[in-house]
């Protein structure tokens, strides 16, 4: 089968070898496993963070996002059958999406939205699981709560931002401010609902204060964490809570102490490569988001299409990553 896969880390995205096409054997599929055909994947930070540090022995196919068909399922499957139409983020200790067949437990795969195609639908498993995980399992907020609650996203117009700022807003009471830098961008937050949109390439307080927030109750940062977290401390109400995804070098939590304020850490990936009883909370998780999008409370945030999935096309979604100027998601479909 064709995959994209990178040999070396550390080449830079504009080097022909970083990312590079060749065969691979078709994947077997495991007990839980369900033998999926990728019809569209889209590209995330986690995708150039792995390509950059991750020193490998052998080709790695890397991938954390796709929408399929399902062609085989393992002896112990009973959640799906060959013919349905899935997405999924993957597992970080296994081969990733962007080869045309991949094996993937069924425990964290959802049905395909019947009202979205396969590209429109790639670009919501991973972002989506993050979102609903940081608001509902990390902050514990309850769905319908947090009306006399404030909440600051961080980097609101990326593919995370997109869809938790539409989360927060169809399925809490809080007030979200989001920060985008650009036009474009504080644009893009607001027609996904976000009440206000500030620019996070400004001091947040004055900003904050103009619109009547002395401080915010909840900050997740998505981005950048470190360059915004003096900033942050410095906003947050005594006894909030600090919640973010991204891997600053390090993060002094000290400073929390003084305001009582509690630390969030997601990351999607951790019921997948520990298996944890509770990892098919994933596969319902996607199916109620499938069921958002069909009832139209819940849009896909793909950003831009780049045509197929070749490595030459996933070299210009991982320089546009990185460039840090990507809107929505970016996503690729067929080989």
């Amino acid at each position: 089968m064709k995959a994209v896969v990178y040999t070396q880390h550390g080449l830079p995205i504009s080097d022909p070898h970083s990312l590079q096409e060749i065969e691979l054997p078709m994947p077997l599929a495991g007990p839980h496993d369900l033998l999926v055909e990728v019809r569209a994947v889209s590209v995330n930070p986690v995708d150039t963070k792995i390509r950059l540090g991750a020193p490998v022995t052998e080709p790695r196919v890397l991938g954390w996002d796709a929408s399929g068909i399902v062609r085989g399922v393992g002896s112990a499957v009973t959640l799906f059958k060959e013919g349905d139409e899935v997405f999924y983020a993957g597992s970080l200790v296994r081969p990733g999406s962007n080869s045309q067949f991949q094996a993937v437990d069924e425990r964290i795969v959802g049905r395909k939205p019947a009202t979205l195609d396969f590209a429109q639908s790639a670009a919501l498993p991973l972002t989506a699981i993050t979102a609903w995980e940081l608001l509902f399992d990390r902050l514990r907020l309850a769905e319908g709560g947090g009306a006399d609650k404030s909440l600051l996203v961080i980097g609101a117009a990326g593919g995370v931002g997109s869809i938790l700022v539409q989360l927060a807003r169809k399925l809490t009471g809080l007030t979200v401010i989001g920060t985008a830098s650009r036009e474009e961008t504080r644009n893009w937050v607001r027609e996904l609902g976000a009440h206000h949109v500030i620019d996070h390439a400004q001091p947040l307080r004055a900003q904050l204060e103009a619109l009547g927030f002395p401080a915010v109750d909840i900050v997740i940062s998505l981005t950048h964490t470190d360059k915004h977290y003096p900033a942050i401390v410095d906003v947050l109400a005594p006894q909030g809570q600090f919640a973010l995804i991204d891997d600053p070098a390090t993060l002094d939590a000290v400073p929390l102490k003084r305001k009582s304020i509690s630390l969030h850490w997601e990351l999607m990936f951790t019921r997948s490569m520990f298996e944890t009883p509770d990892m098919i909370k994933q596969h319902k998780l996607l199916n109620l988001v499938a069921q958002m999008v069909d009832e139209g409370s819940l849009r896909t945030t793909l950003g831009e299409h780049y045509g197929s999935i070749s490595a030459e096309n996933l070299r210009r979604a991982h320089a546009l990553i990185e460039s840090g100027r990507a809107v929505g998601k970016i996503v690729l479909e067929n080989f």
